[in-house]
């Protein structure tokens, strides 16, 4: 869930407390570039006033234009953008490319409060729309679902997908929960030092100070976790890297120097890890970009970051630009070789 749809969410709650009618509406469906993924929101308050996105622009605009013109829909239905060429280009979407969005009006912040609350409390849940009947029911949901939309039944997914575990309560740890809150990731803090952990500040993170080897057992990491040691201190860093380098973790990284790399590397072999296990370890973590205070070093590790949980290998990453070029031309290769 993009950080951005639960704001939508938040702000549609509150539109609808102040006695306000609100359209919310869900992209379900694309094909071809599209601007924003299946489950971005956008919600259009009665008056015209919007928060969210679901394209670069146009479409809202449109869909503004049609609230004010047409009033607010009765019941649930869905719209498709940039079915032919002209329209396509209309609304900034590629030739042929196609939007599919269900539209559901609201007046009751009830069912966004019982949504709103279970996000909350950090759980990952569906909610499914019956467009025929209006109703909407929520339930829990897994990391790897996706939304879906039948043609009468939305189901869309809300919450963390993915676990992230940073130890150290530092400046640098607080700078990087920020940034990885803000990318949707459930952010836990541990550090079993008092004089740090009793500073720690930021809201919507759990600390714990639990010894970080227990605390990674207790998370039992998937391949849906990331494990960030920040500590400079190998009586709590190494036994959790080695903990979580057994696991399926799908990024385990340490802060530090080359040399305390290597040196941290010949400790980790002691405690029998292989080494491809060893060799997992990202260290020093993030991506060079000449980096030297924490906020960039936070920008440095969350690019990384990302670009591992997006299977981009980090060491080839490449400007926006020339990226989308080269799978451009990955892509015309592969068709050319299919139609021969």
């Amino acid at each position: 869930m993009d950080s951005l749809d639960l704001e939508v969410l938040q702000r549609a709650r509150t539109w609808l407390a102040d006695g306000k009618r609100v359209l919310l509406a869900t992209v379900v469906r694309t094909w071809g570039s599209s601007p924003r993924p299946p489950g971005a929101l956008l919600a259009l308050r009665e008056d015209g006033r919007a928060v969210g996105s679901v394209s670069g622009g146009c479409i809202e605009d449109d869909l503004m234009q049609r609230l004010r013109a047409e009033g607010m829909p009765e019941a649930a239905c869905k719209v498709s953008y940039g079915v032919g060429a002209e329209e396509a280009r209309r609304f900034g979407l590629p030739c042929g490319g196609t939007m599919e969005l269900v539209l559901e009006p609201l007046a009751d912040p009830a069912p966004l409060d019982a949504l709103l609350a279970r996000l909350a409390a950090g759980e990952l849940v569906e909610r499914s729309l019956h467009l025929p009947s209006g109703r909407s029911a929520l339930a829990p949901a897994h990391p790897e679902q996706a939304t879906g939309f039948d043609g009468e039944t939305l189901v869309s997914v809300f919450g963390p997908r993915y676990r992230l575990l940073l130890i150290g309560a530092g400046q640098l740890a607080a700078s990087l929960a920020r940034m990885t809150l803000a990318l949707d990731f459930a952010v836990t803090v541990c550090d079993p030092r008092e004089e740090w952990s009793e500073e720690w500040n930021v809201p919507g993170t759990v600390l714990t100070r639990e010894m970080p080897d227990d605390v990674v057992i207790g998370m039992r990491p998937d391949a849906r976790t990331a494990v960030i040691a920040l500590t400079h201190d190998p009586k709590l860093d190494d036994l959790a890297l080695m903990e979580a380098l057994r696991s399926p973790a799908f990024y385990v990284a340490a802060l530090g120097s080359r040399h305390n790399n290597a040196v941290r590397r010949e400790r980790l072999r002691e405690f029998d890890l292989d080494a491809a296990q060893v060799a997992a370890l990202r260290g020093p973590a993030g991506l060079y970009i000449g980096s030297r205070t924490p906020g960039e070093i936070a920008v440095s590790i969350a690019a990384e970051l990302v670009a591992v949980k997006n299977g981009v290998v980090p060491e080839r990453v490449l400007p926006v630009a020339e990226a989308k070029a080269a799978l451009e031309l990955a892509e015309n290769a592969l068709s050319a070789c299919a139609r021969k």
